[in-house]
């Protein structure tokens, strides 16, 4: 019996020392992403970018001598799910995280990925509050909500509207810039004449939309989420009433479109520059491979910031010739200046926010594309 056990003891441990081996022969890197939920497409489109990139990466030879292993957990654009998706990445030897989109999402993971030493870039999430707990490996490739709250402002001031209504989802990211766009308009000396939430993935907006219109606003400024800005701009169509919307960044996705069909056409949104007004030449190369690969384009820019979060993580690692979490993150923060990234320069803070003014106007045009503005 005692010769047995030796005997297993011996081959578990050829067994785990050989795991161990395996797995310093790459280097991975974790990738959380909406793969399912509200969000898929989005999910969909960061997993298909980072591959991509992860393939041609891996064709000029890796990082640090060693080919780059992609690792993916879906966090369903929920935050109990993302806890666990994080829960998963921590325990599957990865060296950093590119992840995720929503940022009630990201915050659900934040402290985890602190805890475990894992460096973590966010892709979509530009709540304030993420990179307001002094966590020093955290970054995201995506402006904070409070420069998106000053172009809301400016750009309603612009387009000449006097009274104001916002309409939000008490979600971490739309109530936040809700609030940050009603507290610049009031100082701006705008009429704010309705300030209140809808409920997420409800299908009939209408008792909402009856309240707005009865506020009598010349403007609404809806900062949730593309589902269910589709679905009003539909509704607002049907009660044949014909106020303009202007949406938050998180409106930036063709399925909006697919959603509202032809009661888009008119409707602005402020976002970081669409794929395809992408200018340098980095951009339209990889676009041009994406195409060819996937045979269509990404589905916004929030993906291609997730390419520019791997691109990053990549960079981090090179650049401090280790996958030592403390070393990758202060060579983000002291040495990464003006870096390539596919949607412009790309440098950190002390805090990990991204440095440089990234918002443009958009409008949906009567075929149902995204319209750079000049306003």
């Amino acid at each position: 019996m005692k010769k047995q056990l030796l005997t297993l003891v011996a081959a578990v441990g050829l067994a785990l020392g050989g795991g161990m081996v395996q797995a310093a022969d790459t280097v991975k890197i974790g990738l959380m992403a909406p793969l399912t939920g509200s969000w898929a497409s989005e999910g969909q489109g960061m997993k298909k970018i980072v591959e991509l990139l992860a393939e041609q990466q891996n064709a000029k030879g890796g990082v640090l001598g060693k080919k780059i292993e992609v690792v993916t957990e879906d966090d369903g654009g929920d935050a109990r799910t993302a806890s666990l998706a994080a829960q998963r990445l921590t325990t599957k030897g990865v060296a950093t995280v590119v992840g995720t989109y929503g940022s009630a999402v990201t915050e659900a993971s934040q402290n985890i990925y602190d805890e475990a030493g894992i460096p973590q870039i966010a892709n979509g999430s530009t709540a304030i509050r993420l990179t307001e707990k002094g966590l020093k490996k955290f970054f995201r490739t995506a402006p904070r909500d409070d420069e998106q709250g000053r172009m809301a402002a400016q750009t309603i001031e612009k387009l000449g509207f006097k009274k104001v209504a916002i309409l939000h989802d008490s979600s971490a990211y739309a109530k936040g810039l809700a609030d940050e766009a009603n507290a610049l308009l009031k100082k701006k000396g705008t009429e704010v004449v309705f300030f209140d939430a809808l409920t997420p993935k409800e299908s009939d907006y209408t008792a909402i939309l009856t309240k707005l219109k009865g506020a009598g606003p010349d403007v609404v400024l809806f900062t949730g989420y593309y589902p269910e800005a589709g679905l009003l701009l539909k509704q607002k169509k049907g009660m044949n009433w014909n106020v303009p919307f202007i949406g938050g960044d998180a409106n930036n996705n063709a399925d909006l479109i697919k959603i509202a069909g032809k009661a888009a056409e008119g409707f602005y949104f402020l976002s970081p520059p669409q794929p395809q007004d992408l200018d340098t030449a980095d951009a339209k190369a990889f676009l041009t491979d994406y195409q060819k690969k996937y045979n269509e384009l990404p589905p916004s820019i929030w993906a291609v910031l997730a390419g520019d979060g791997f691109r990053v993580m990549v960079a981090g690692i090179a650049g401090a010739k280790s996958t030592d979490a403390t070393k990758i993150a202060d060579y983000l923060h002291k040495d990464l200046k003006n870096f390539s990234g596919l949607s412009g320069p790309i440098a950190f803070d002390a805090k990990g926010d991204r440095e440089g003014e990234v918002y443009r106007v958009y409008k949906v045009d009567a075929d149902g594309k995204f319209v750079m503005q000049k306003l």
